[in-house]
């Protein structure tokens, strides 16, 4: 008997001891198969995007920023009453009862998305319900505080976070960051252990773009465009401002325009960033690069002669018109043809050079080709290839049987203003990385030289005579300062068929200012104004108002020179002899030589008493901010006088008195 009991005893301790050792095991030691049991029991997997990273202006202004958000999702396992829960859901959230049943109804799924991107206030009333089952998630919802600026450049996401359009596009990977799978926890039963019923997530950021946008020069340029949309009766306006010297993009817009935190609602043609993506033929402002192309190789000098057969030039079977028919110009210097915009002029010109000389001058422009700007959808514009018939050479002399962008055009001025290099332009100045703080810069890079230094101030000065009394450009000066540019009309092509829309144009304006010393490039474009069409009526004026705030804003000193001084006497002359014509007279205008702009770039930069006329106490201070200059003012208002005289020489103890009215 006794020697059963043991037996029994010790089989029942080997047993225990066995099952202690398994347990043993499986406790401490570890083992892939049980652990992916487990995980799969008691955990599933949310993939949550990180915080989307912050788009700044090159002040460090936020443009696009990222808000906290709320998402619902529920657990249809475990969710008790599914229909009155459906209805209850689908008042809160302004969906139908039945679009959220269908979400839910399937009691074996254990997550599914109800809404994503609540607010707040939505969030904390369903949270108040307390429904075993419904629970939320912290998200990222992407916000443009400005609404309306720069919207087209900017872009806007998807319902996923995924951008779709401008910098949210191209630069998507960098701004996402790198998306996170988040474990979430779970009983027994299955049931999510989430404390508060909020899962809250602690992702990177991604990163931020800092961009070479100055958001007060692209407010500016905005309100512009929407005013000449407005005045003119237009169908829409586009504008671009570019830094002179490295073709950094400083503003640039299309109106009208659309509200980027709502930009599901807006049509698509108002979301399209026409500055990049829309070609279309340029007119005169062409007539620029003609000339340019030609002094390059040599073919002529801005003083060489070309007769203008009175207006009217016949080229094989067609007729060759200058844009008004009053218009019967003899001789004309390139200068002089420049400045008053001669369509038989520009032609002779590019008989002069022969078609390939003139594509290739075109190609070396940047026409015809991507410049390779940091933003999607770049169009390549059109350069036809080779052989040209003779009416066609002429056509494209003065910007027709050619197609460009907005950019292109500015871009190829400001090679002209920065002393003849081609440079790609670009609008994300920096990108640091949220994690390791690494800043990225973005540098200026130079695609080609094209014209030589001397070369790029004969075009500058003679782009200033367009601007001077006699040219075309006379809309677009800016009081204290010297300005170049070109004027351009063109008839608008026919979307739907050959030829041209009758008495449909698009007016535009590109130029430089300060002219002597070029900081900012600028190309306004109209399209389809109603209630005038030359470009000079039109899109010079707006450009004048963009170029005013921009120098003022830069505390750019005027020059002191009077009108008289960039008008040669013999215009003066003209002028004067016939004060009151009775028919039309053709003035030639206002030509200044390269010499000429060096040495008023000379007197801009000696020691003379600045002009602060009509200026506010705040603006003078703006003004003579970094200057050794004393200033001493007198009585309030604006500054009705200065003493010593603006342009002066300034005294030894550089004590100016401004006196205010």
């Amino acid at each position: 008997m006794k020697s059963r009991i043991v037996v029994i005893f010790v089989g029942i301790l080997v047993l225990w001891s066995a099952l202690a050792m398994r347990a043993a095991y499986l406790q401490f030691l570890p083992n892939d198969r049980l652990n992916s049991l487990q995980n799969r029991q008691f955990q599933t997997k949310v993939s949550l995007p990180a915080r989307r990273g912050a788009i700044v202006d090159s002040n460090g202004r936020d443009l696009a920023m990222s808000a906290a958000a709320y998402s619902l999702y529920a657990d249809p396992k475990i969710l008790e009453n599914r229909k009155q829960v459906a209805k209850k859901l689908a008042k809160v959230l302004n969906q139908s009862p039945e679009s959220i049943y269908s979400k839910i109804k399937d009691g074996s799924r254990r997550f599914v998305w109800i809404q994503r991107m609540l607010e707040q206030d939505k969030a904390d009333e369903i949270k108040s319900w307390d429904i075993r089952g419904l629970s939320f998630v912290e998200e990222w919802r992407r916000v443009y505080p400005n609404e309306t600026l720069l919207a087209q450049t900017l872009g806007f996401l998807g319902s996923e976070g995924q951008g779709l359009e401008g910098l949210e596009l191209s630069y998507n990977q960098a701004l996402t960051g790198n998306k996170k799978k988040v474990m979430v926890k779970r009983d027994a039963r299955g049931r999510p252990l989430i404390n508060d019923g909020l899962m809250f997530i602690e992702n990177p950021e991604g990163s931020e773009l800092k961009l070479t946008v100055d958001s007060d020069l692209q407010y500016r340029l905005e309100s512009e465009l929407a005013n000449a949309v407005s005045t003119f009766e237009a169908d829409h306006a586009v504008g671009v401002i570019l830094d002179a010297k490295t073709s950094a993009v400083l503003a640039l817009a299309s109106a009208p325009t659309f509200d980027v935190n709502k930009a599901a609602k807006a049509p698509a043609e108002y979301r399209r960033n026409k500055i990049v993506t829309d070609a279309f033929e340029p007119g005169s402002t062409m007539k620029a690069f003609v000339i340019a192309a030609a002094l390059r190789d040599g073919l002529i000098q801005p003083n060489s002669k070309f007769y203008c057969e009175k207006g009217s030039f016949k080229v094989g079977d067609r007729i060759i018109r200058e844009a008004e028919t009053r218009e019967k110009f003899e001789d004309l210097t390139v200068s002089e043809i420049l400045a008053v915009s001669s369509n038989v002029g520009t032609t002779k010109i590019a008989f002069k050079m022969g078609q390939e000389r003139l594509r290739q001058g075109l190609l070396d422009f940047g026409f015809g080709q991507r410049l390779g700007v940091d933003l999607p959808g770049e169009a390549r514009g059109m350069v036809q290839a080779l052989p040209w018939r003779q009416h066609l050479l002429s056509n494209i002399s003065f910007g027709h049987g050619i197609s460009t962008t907005p950019l292109q055009i500015a871009n190829a001025f400001a090679a002209i203003a920065n002393g003849g290099v081609l440079n790609t332009p670009y609008i994300v100045q920096s990108m640091r990385d949220a994690e390791t703080g690494e800043l990225v810069e973005t540098q200026p890079k130079p695609i080609r030289r094209i014209l030589s230094p001397e070369q790029a101030a004969q075009m500058r000065a003679m782009l200033v005579g367009v601007t001077t009394k006699g040219g075309t450009g006379g809309n677009a000066r800016v009081d204290g300062f010297m300005v170049a540019g070109k004027t351009g009309t063109a008839q608008k092509v026919n979307p739907n068929g050959r030829g041209y829309l009758k008495g449909v144009y698009v007016s535009s304006f590109g130029g430089f200012i300060p002219a002597n010393d070029p900081k900012f490039v600028i190309y306004i474009a109209v399209d389809s104004p109603r209630k005038s069409y030359y470009g000079s009526t039109v899109a010079a004026p707006v450009f004048s108002r963009v170029a005013s705030y921009a120098v003022r804003k830069e505390g750019i000193a005027p020059l002191p020179l009077a009108e008289e001084s960039t008008v040669n006497p013999k215009t003066r002359k003209i002028a004067a002899e016939n004060p009151k014509p009775a028919k039309k007279v053709t003035v030639a205008p206002a030509i200044i030589t390269a010499a000429e702009l060096d040495k008023v770039t000379e007197v801009a930069t000696g020691e003379t008493v600045p002009n602060l006329l009509n200026m506010s106490t705040r603006e003078v201070l703006r003004r003579v901010s970094g200057q050794e200059l004393k200033v001493k003012f007198v009585g309030q208002g604006l500054v009705s006088d200065v003493q010593p005289a603006p342009g002066s020489q300034l005294p030894e103890n550089k004590e100016i008195t401004v006196i205010l009215k």
